[in-house]
């Protein structure tokens, strides 16, 4: 069962699923081909906020899951995988996409894009990467940036550095990211890509088209060549790389963005 309510603004509307893991948030706008948008660690469905407007006008149907711990929706049990958080998108799926859907990930959020594909080819038409670490680590360096910009203890300035350091290009403001981090859930979520041990979900364009989507100034994932991306994820990925954005990428380059995933799903529908 679910209970929807109409969101104000933009002409959306919010379900709340009921599931074996407790409440999932999602939010659905639109008409069309289905889109499934994963936010980055730790962060929720507000970072794309800035391109649903343009999806939807290009006739996208939006299937937005607010991850688990953030909103509604209830936090992920412990013990979970990332097949649990991909069963979770696979519901939303089931109930709103109508029929195969891309699914696009922004930086962790691949993972659940990647799982998708494995554990649930028939929901899947495409993947998308963006700004995706292709394995599943980074070097301590980044890590710890990475950790530390999420940190409310640490002073704003401190912060700062890390989050420019790990995510935005030089010149960009990385003042948008000091908020929006739900630290629990991330690290919940990282709880959970560690306790996944197998990694045949890895090579994820094996069987589904898939679009790797590269910031050109990534520190935490420096763009690959295509011949790189289809030796780590199988040949039926291609390879984009947006210029002037780092591992943030939505905040700071919103319209290629959304003109790169507009084009990969008129590719996929024809």
């Amino acid at each position: 069962m679910a209970d929807a309510a109409q969101t104000a603004g933009h002409g959306a509307s919010t379900y709340l699923l009921d599931l074996p893991g407790g409440p999932l948030e999602v939010e659905v706008a639109g008409d069309g081909h289905p889109i499934v948008l994963i936010p980055s660690l730790g962060r929720g469905q507000e970072d794309y906020d800035a391109i649903a407007p343009t999806l939807v006008a290009a006739g996208l149907r939006l299937i937005r899951p607010e991850p688990r711990g953030i909103g509604r929706s209830a936090p992920l049990t412990p013990g979970a995988t990332l097949h649990d958080m991909a069963a979770d998108v696979a519901v939303a799926m089931e109930r709103f996409a109508g029929g195969p859907a891309l699914v696009a990930g922004h930086a962790a959020g691949n993972w659940v894009a990647r799982m998708l594909g494995h554990d649930r080819p028939d929901l899947v038409r495409g993947i998308a990467m963006l700004a995706a670490v292709t394995g599943t680590e980074v070097t301590p360096e980044i890590s710890r940036a990475i950790t530390s910009s999420f940190d409310s203890a640490l002073p704003d300035a401190e912060r700062l550095r890390h989050l420019q350091r790990a995510y935005f290009a030089p010149g960009h403001d990385a003042s948008v990211w000091l908020a929006g981090w739900h630290p629990e859930v991330a690290r919940a979520q990282r709880a959970a890509r560690t306790a996944t041990q197998d990694r045949a979900w890895l090579r994820a364009a094996e069987a589904k088209p898939l679009l790797y989507l590269a910031a050109e100034e990534d520190a935490i994932a420096p763009p690959p060549s295509e011949a790189e991306v289809q030796a780590l994820l199988g040949p039926l990925a291609r390879c984009a790389v947006v210029a002037r954005a780092g591992h943030a990428l939505l905040p700071e380059q919103p319209a290629a963005v959304a003109a790169a995933l507009i084009a990969f799903a008129r590719d996929l529908w024809g």
